[in-house]
């Protein structure tokens, strides 16, 4: 049956997803519900499917697709036969995608053929055909019809290997018709389970491998100690296919609570529209980015007298820090008598290192407690532990989720210099912050490093040099986070022009689009200038750091480990552009 409009999902005690939007969006109409013996069933059915096409232990599936049920069974599936799932999101322009799973070589991909964005269908296909073009790995690129029939799709231009979802399982059927019974196959603790990406801040982002049973320790930790999560609770975490946060979601299946699925806008065809989500489907547990909250207080949503939230009880957050003023605005209009968790780790991990605690104090602006087995300090200039002061998040000693390697990193060279260069043995992860021993809480200060983070989705400048080096005009260029009021941030670009050039409208109007196109929305600067020159370390890396520093009024410590120092002045004297300055 086609979809004009989008649609919504669930499962756990049953598997929630909604898909939905679109003027015509009725959560009555549009919730789909599966029960966990229906969700076995259609792993069994993937599982066979998988098996029938070659995929066995240690192959690699992905997953270019919307946060939808079939995403969820297709991972499910993959783990089920012993082979490792990577996933990003539809987002993504090709060049993103290919930067990822161009690294990890999937036997198998799913995809669909169009989206639903703010009501809107948008056409898939153009870019999943560039992304199938480029993976000569590719034994099956399994199409899932999300929008149209698949009697309207055509799949003659993602070549020879391509199938239907429907083809594909039922060629997973035995002689009798049916599907062979559902066996999981066995594997040691440290069998890779996902492959993650990092934001690729010096270079192509790193494929960072996550074990089956350090991932799903962790996450039990979290899910079962932290959050207290049991069978009895509904989960709705906002979040896309490519941030940790879906696989972090996933895995609270395991708790035995239900689980909801979301894709689309947080705040179309309405603002209130994750709170209509979460009234409709008696969610206990509700997540999203740190930015949502921002925009419900500054429009001062009253979601306390429109909605019946009477199951609710607890309100994550992350992403980025949760401002204090939210703090007492989720308070004052969303439920009093709920714990606010704002909670911290990253995609390297995936998962927490700090968060929820059950039996703690909620403390506006503190994240209150560090999780169980992380074994964390913040450590000052001198790499002495502090304690109410602003220092750098490190580690001390190992902990289960940590990535069990990088791919193509034969000697691990690759993986110490991610985390161990800057303190040998100790676990850097970039993040400044102050351990409060007053309250056990943790205030998170902002990254150390170059990751970008505007709205709390993070990206590495690497993605965008990647793109705007290629541009004939462009002989160089350095990219960094500009902290805004509101703390959020934007990305400002300093592009160094070829000579004979200039960066005029037309120019400007190419880049936005290009990386809009082949990245995403997120992707795009919202300011671009011209330098006479980039700032390098003697080594030959671009010194993101300092220009940032620069910008917001810092003093640079570093300035002698430049090759050309004196550029530093030229960014000092743009500090007062009108461009960089805030209305």
């Amino acid at each position: 049956m086609a979809l004009s409009t989008p649609k919504l999902e669930l499962s756990g005690n049953h598997l929630t997803n909604n898909f939905g939007h679109g003027e015509g969006f009725d959560l009555d109409r549009d919730i789909v519900r599966l029960t966990f013996a229906q969700l076995k069933r259609e792993v069994q059915k993937y599982a066979a499917a998988l098996r029938a096409a070659g995929v066995g232990k240690g192959d690699r599936v992905a997953g270019y697709m919307p946060n939808c049920v079939e995403t969820c069974v297709a991972m499910l599936a993959t783990a089920t036969v012993g082979a490792v799932w990577s996933s990003t999101s539809v987002d993504f322009g090709h060049m993103g995608v290919l930067d990822r799973f161009g690294q990890i070589a999937p036997k198998v991909l799913f995809s669909v053929e169009a989206v639903v964005y703010k009501g809107k269908p948008f056409d898939h296909m153009a870019k999943l055909e560039k992304v199938v073009r480029e993976l000569p790995s590719l034994k099956a690129v399994v199409l899932c019809p999300f929008v149209s029939a698949e009697a309207d799709v055509d799949l003659s231009s993602l070549g020879p290997n391509a199938i239907y979802l429907s083809q594909f399982l039922k060629n997973g059927q035995n002689a009798a018709g049916d599907f062979d019974p559902l066996a999981f196959e066995q594997v040691p603790f440290d069998h890779p389970l996902f492959i993650m990406f990092s934001s690729g801040t010096t270079g192509a982002p790193k494929a960072m491998v996550h074990s089956v049973g350090g991932t799903l320790l962790k996450h039990l930790e979290e899910h079962v100690i932290q959050e207290d999560m049991t069978e009895k609770d509904t989960i709705f975490f906002w979040t896309t296919c490519g941030w940790m946060m879906w696989n972090w979601l996933m895995t609270s299946l395991a708790t035995g609570a239900s689980v909801v699925l979301y894709d689309g806008s947080p705040f179309e065809p309405r603002p209130s529209v994750l709170f209509d989500v979460a009234e409709k489907t008696g969610t206990s547990i509700i997540g999203m980015g740190a930015k949502c909250y921002d925009v419900y207080e500054q429009k001062q949503m009253n979601f306390k007298e429109s909605h019946n939230l009477n199951a609710l009880r607890m309100v994550l957050s992350t992403g980025s820090p949760l401002k204090p003023a939210c703090f007492d605005y989720v308070y004052k209009n969303v439920k009093d008598d709920l714990l606010i968790g704002s909670i911290c780790g990253g995609t390297d991990i995936i998962a927490c290192f700090m968060g929820v605690g059950i039996k703690h104090p909620v403390y506006r602006g503190e994240i209150q407690c560090l999780y169980l087995g992380m074994n964390m300090a913040a450590w000052n200039e001198k790499q002495e532990a502090v304690l109410c002061e602003r220092g750098e998040l490190i580690c001390l000693t190992p902990f289960p989720s940590q990535p069990t390697h990088f791919l193509d990193d034969p000697d691990g060279s690759r993986y110490r210099k991610a985390y161990f260069d800057k303190y040998p043995g100790v676990w850097a992860h970039g993040d400044f912050c102050i351990l409060n021993d007053k309250t056990g809480g943790v205030i998170m200060l902002g990254r150390s490093d170059g990751t970008l983070n505007p709205g709390g989705v993070r990206f590495g400048s690497a993605e965008l040099y990647h793109v705007v080096e290629a541009f004939e005009e462009i002989e160089d260029s350095v990219v960094v986070g500009q902290k805004l009021p509101d703390d959020d941030e934007r990305v400002v670009m300093f592009v160094k022009m070829n000579n004979g050039f200039e960066l005029d409208a037309t120019l400007l109007k190419k880049l936005k689009t290009t990386i809009r196109t082949s990245m995403s929305p997120k992707h795009v600067p919202s300011v671009f200038l011209v330098v006479p020159d980039i700032p390098y370390t003697t080594s030959g890396k671009k010194v993101e750091i300092a220009v940032k520093q620069i910008l917001a009024g810092d003093e640079v410590k570093n300035a002698n480990a430049l090759r050309n120092p004196e550029v530093l002045d030229l960014f000092r004297q743009l500090r007062s552009h009108s461009d960089l300055q805030f209305a």
